[in-house]
C-alpha cells in the first residue's frame, strides 16, 4: 500500500525563510529502502505509525517501534528495513528550504532548531500522528482551502518536532542554516533509490528536462560523483540489504539488482566492498 503525493505545489515559510514541500509519502512497507541521503537544504520527517523495523543511519541501527518519529536531513545516509511479520508503516514528507533568500534567521530560535538537527530519532510525544492524519486528509479531499490548511499543517508538524528534541533534551542548536542550488535533487535521488535495477543517463536527463551533458554536470556539482558511480553506488547499497536481510540466492540478488551477468555482479561487488559476497553475507 503507497498513496503518494508530489508535484503538490505546496510552499509555505516558517520563521521567514520559504520551504517547498517536494512530496509526501503513507506506505507500508513491503521493500528495503537502500542506503541513500539527501541533498543541501532537504529534510525528511518521518512517522512510523505502526509496525516494525529497523533504521540505519550515521552507522548505527535503530529499532522502529510504532510511535516512533526521526527526521534525517541533507548528507545523513540511511536505510529502512521493515519486518517480515509486521511491517512498519510510515508518513513521510520531504521538505527543501528555499535557496537565495534574503534577511538573516540567525535570531529564530525555532528556525535554528529545525535546521541545525540533521538527525534525530525518538519516540513521538507531540501528537504527531493528528497532524499528519490531518495532513493526508487535506490532500485526499482536496476541500476548499486545502493548500493553506496544508501549509499551517507543515509549521505545526515542524513545530511539534522541534518541541520532541527539546523533550528528548536536545536544547543546543550546533547547525547553521544553508544555502542550496536550485535544481533537481529530489528526481535524481528518487530515480536511483528505486530505479537501480536498469537505470538510464538519458532517461534521467529526459525527467529532469536537461542534456545528458548537463545531467552529468548536476551530478558532479550535487554529489561529485558520475553517472556510473551513481549507479554502482545504488546497485551495491541495494546488494548489501539484501545480502543482510534476506535469504535470496545470490543469483537472485544479482537478478533483482538489474545485472546480466552473475560474474560481472561478483567482480564488482568485490571491488566495491573489498570482499567477497559470501564473506559479506556471512558477517552479517
Amino acid at each position: 500500500m503507497q498513496i503518494r503525493y508530489s508535484d503538490l505545489d505546496i510552499h509555505f515559510q516558517f520563521e521567514g525563510v520559504c520551504f517547498d514541500a517536494l512530496s509526501m509519502v503513507l506506505e507500508r512497507f513491503e521493500r528495503v529502502i537502500p542506503m541513500h541521503s539527501h541533498g543541501e537544504g532537504c529534510y525528511e520527517l518521518h512517522y512510523i505509525s505502526e509496525g516494525y523495523g529497523k533504521l540505519t543511519a550515521e552507522g548505527r541501527v535503530y529499532e522502529i517501534t510504532p510511535n516512533t518519529l526521526f527526521v534525517t536531513g541533507p548528507h545523513v545516509e540511511h536505510e529502512q528495513t521493515p519486518a517480515r511479520e509486521n511491517p512498519m508503516e510510515e508518513y513521510c514528507v520531504y521538505l527543501r528550504q528555499r535557496s537565495n533568500q534574503s534577511g538573516s534567521v540567525e535570531e529564530s530560535a525555532l528556525l535554528l532548531a529545525f535546521l541545525g538537527t540533521s538527525f534525530w530519532l525518538g519516540q513521538d510525544r507531540q501528537g504527531m500522528k493528528r497532524l499528519m492524519t490531518e495532513l493526508f486528509d487535506e490532500l485526499k479531499t482536496r476541500p476548499v482551502g486545502y493548500r493553506k490548511q496544508a501549509e499551517l499543517l507543515l509549521s505545526q508538524i515542524i513545530i511539534c518536532m522541534i518541541r520532541n528534541y527539546e523533550s528528548s533534551g536536545k536544547t543546543e542548536w550546533s547547525g547553521q542554516t544553508r544555502s542550496q542550488d536550485e535544481g533537481r535533487s529530489l528526481l535524481i535521488e528518487e530515480y536511483f533509490l528505486y530505479e537501480y535495477q536498469h537505470p538510464s543517463l538519458k532517461e534521467l536527463a529526459d525527467r529532469l528536462n536537461l542534456s545528458e551533458r548537463q545531467t552529468q554536470r548536476l551530478l558532479q556539482k550535487f554529489y561529485g560523483k558520475s553517472f556510473i558511480q551513481k549507479k554502482v553506488d545504488a546497485r551495491m547499497n541495494a546488494a548489501a540489504v539484501l545480502l543482510k536481510n534476506t535469504d535470496q540466492s545470490i543469483t537472485q540478488i544479482a537478478g533483482a539488482l538489474g545485472y546480466s551477468s552473475l560474474e560481472h555482479f561478483t567482480a564488482e561487488f568485490g571491488k566495491y566492498y573489498g570482499m567477497s559476497l559470501r564473506r559479506y553475507r556471512k558477517g552479517r
